[in-house]
């Protein structure tokens, strides 16, 4: 997990992110490379009350443990507390209980008090899936957000991970409409990492629908690689597909969600933007690279076209940590050799933790077979 991050922690830097929301289990050694890295990180370590665990190929199940739920939580204050003592002044942190269904309406509602009482973000995974908002419907009879609205967890200091399955969606077809306003009348933030579930299928319904009914959205990866900026180009595309409307979204509009919008999400307004009292972060692009000209318009010659390969130099509150490409900050190919010698242990293992003892070739076949 450790290499995982360095190398995730590169792929950030060198796509120009300067702030980061780093969701992630408790594990060694965090802390120091997150120091080292340069960013300014709001780390959440999650906790929860249930784990997933199949039987079948069609069946989740949740193996309960409130006890380890109230562990993590207190895991997870201590280590926010030792984050914000670093003397690098650059970390804080952000309560986490990690997704709504696999947590108790109290353990929800105790780490919300927590965050409220420190002055801190708050963040779940909530309407990620059809499975989750069908299961959230059985248990309470109501959707996932408005389970959690109830509960008073909607809130400004709230992001809400993914929340695309919401009760409009054409692959939901519930009875409501309100999912969406609820989230905009409460100034909760929406995450939108559309990534990982374009891979699936899944798309969010839509960016500009969210947006003009009121939403703050951020901007999120939530996958290998962490590219923000072609996560942006995503938000668009996968936007303007969704709502049939090539004016439902811009460049403009996703830069805002990437930037503004994930500095609200923190409880900032220091960062995400260039202003007198604002953090000195700074990511220059060049203009001179190929994949940028002409720059009639270099905002959407940043996002369509060059992506991370015109980012030529970054700077954290003044500091430089990427200079003409390169991080300083972190050895970026050590860490992918060490990454490559991790990934085939834990193929190797994988068997061990798949309910029908697959091999990792089995669940995820390459994409040519071996010849």
């Amino acid at each position: 997990m450790a290499t995982a991050a360095e190398v995730a922690y590169c792929e950030l830097l060198l796509s120009g992110v300067t702030t980061l929301a780093d969701v992630s289990a408790l594990y060694p050694g965090w802390l120091d490379i997150v120091a080292r890295s340069g960013l300014r990180a709001v780390l959440a370590p999650g906790f929860a009350s249930a784990r997933w665990y199949m039987e079948n190929g069609h069946q989740l199940k949740y193996a309960w443990d409130e006890a380890r739920g109230r562990a993590g939580m207190d895991a997870a204050l201590a280590f926010i507390d030792e984050a914000q003592a670093h003397p690098s002044g650059r970390l804080t942190g952000m309560l986490c209980p990690m997704q709504i269904d696999t947590c108790t309406a109290d353990l929800l509602t105790d780490a919300f008090a927590a965050a409220r009482e420190r002055g801190l973000p708050y963040t779940t995974h909530a309407s990620q899936s059809v499975t989750e908002f069908q299961i959230m419907v059985d248990r309470h009879g109501k959707t996932p957000l408005q389970f959690a609205h109830d509960l008073g967890l909607l809130d400004p200091r709230t992001t809400v991970a993914h929340a695309i399955f919401v009760d409009e969606h054409s692959w939901i077809t519930w009875h409501s409409c309100d999912d969406v306003r609820l989230l905009a009348e409460t100034g909760t933030t929406v995450a939108h990492c559309p990534t990982p579930f374009v891979r699936y299928g899944h798309v969010l319904e839509s960016f500009g629908r969210y947006r003009a009914a009121g939403v703050n959205m951020g901007m999120g990866t939530d996958t290998s690689p962490h590219n923000l900026i072609e996560e942006m180009r995503y938000a668009i595309i996968l936007g303007r597909v969704a709502a049939r409307d090539i004016r439902s979204v811009g460049a403009a509009e996703v830069f805002h969600a990437a930037t503004v919008g994930g500095a609200k999400a923190l409880l900032r307004e220091d960062i995400g933007r260039l202003s007198v009292g604002a953090k000195a972060d700074l990511v220059l692009v060049d203009l001179a690279n190929e994949f940028m000209q002409p720059a009639r318009d270099p905002l959407r010659s940043l996002i369509y076209t060059a992506a991370d390969r015109a980012v030529r130099d970054v700077y954290i509150d003044g500091r430089q940590v990427v200079k003409d490409r390169r991080v300083l900050t972190l050895n970026h190919q050590d860490a992918l050799g060490r990454l490559t010698e991790a990934q085939a242990r834990i193929e190797a293992d994988v068997p061990n933790h798949d309910y029908a003892g697959r091999t990792s070739l089995e669940i995820t076949p390459l994409s040519l077979p071996v010849v």
